[in-house]
């Protein structure tokens, strides 16, 4: 299973940005100061199936982001329950976690799955860039020890979400963006972002969101500098102007989830 969804979940860093490749991009000064530290739960259910493999899915998604003063701490955990043509159940989880600097130049990362409580892959390591829009490199520890490089205007997760927040409300409707989350060992991935909407604030059964204006996203992963047209994955949601995320569709090729966001607890301020 790709856990390309993780690095979409994670918060606006509270810093002004420019965009890799030297174009200004400054982040709206309401995005800056109003991140959403929060503790989230999602509902995952299967929207269809492709392959015929699976035949049924569900499960839950919990999802923590944690000011840490100088960076953002992220704590995600995926369970999933899948049902296959022989009416076998796999169950599934993945444990992601991750440390961003605020500046945008250093991630730490941990991703663990399992299928059947049978450890399948463990990716954890440190990436680090130059400057902002600069090179960098990977420094995996697992699951082997290894240092692959970054290309220039690679973003770690929260600065994508930052940039495609900013593009939002500056009135883009595409981006193309370098990513490194930490979630394979293959280092970074091309990511297109198709931006459908940014809407005014909206009636929504929470109320602190209900307050914020929104819109909808889509966002395809490729490999770095690959041929195929075909991505490796895809996701649409709704976010909001704080990085929170609903109504989300996760198509992993074979099979597509729908997550609906069932609890929310904003974080409390931290005093650094």
């Amino acid at each position: 299973m790709r856990s390309r969804l993780l690095a979409l979940l994670a918060a606006t860093p509270l810093l002004l940005a420019q965009a890799p490749g030297g174009a200004a991009a400054s982040l709206p000064a309401h995005i800056a100061g109003g991140l959403a530290a929060h503790r989230a739960l999602y509902k995952l259910s299967l929207e269809g199936a492709r392959s015929g493999d699976v035949t049924a899915a569900s499960g839950t998604m919990t999802y923590e982001v944690i000011d840490a003063c100088e960076g953002w701490a992220v704590q995600q955990r995926l369970e999933m329950s899948l049902i296959n043509r022989d009416g076998q159940e796999i169950q599934m989880v993945s444990d992601y976690a991750t440390w961003e600097a605020k500046n945008g130049l250093k991630l730490t990362f941990r991703m663990r799955q399992s299928t059947e409580s049978a450890t399948t892959q463990v990716t954890s390591g440190e990436a680090v860039l130059e400057s902002f829009g600069g090179k960098g490199e990977i420094h995996y520890d697992k699951p082997a020890q290894t240092v692959k490089p970054l290309p220039p205007g690679t973003l770690f997760p929260m600065w994508h979400t930052a940039t495609i927040i900013a593009g939002a409300e500056q009135g883009k409707k595409f981006l193309s963006l370098p990513l490194f989350d930490g979630t394979t060992d293959s280092g970074a991935q091309d990511t297109f972002a198709v931006i459908a909407s940014w809407n005014k604030p909206q009636a929504f059964h929470i109320s602190t969101l209900a307050k914020l204006p929104s819109g909808r996203v889509h966002v395809s992963f490729f490999e770095r500098n690959g041929t195929g047209v075909v991505p490796d994955y895809e996701v649409g949601m709704r976010y909001w102007e704080n990085g929170v995320a609903d109504d989300l569709r996760m198509d992993f090729g074979d099979f597509v989830m729908d997550g609906k966001l069932t609890e929310f607890k904003m974080q409390p301020p931290r005093h650094c």
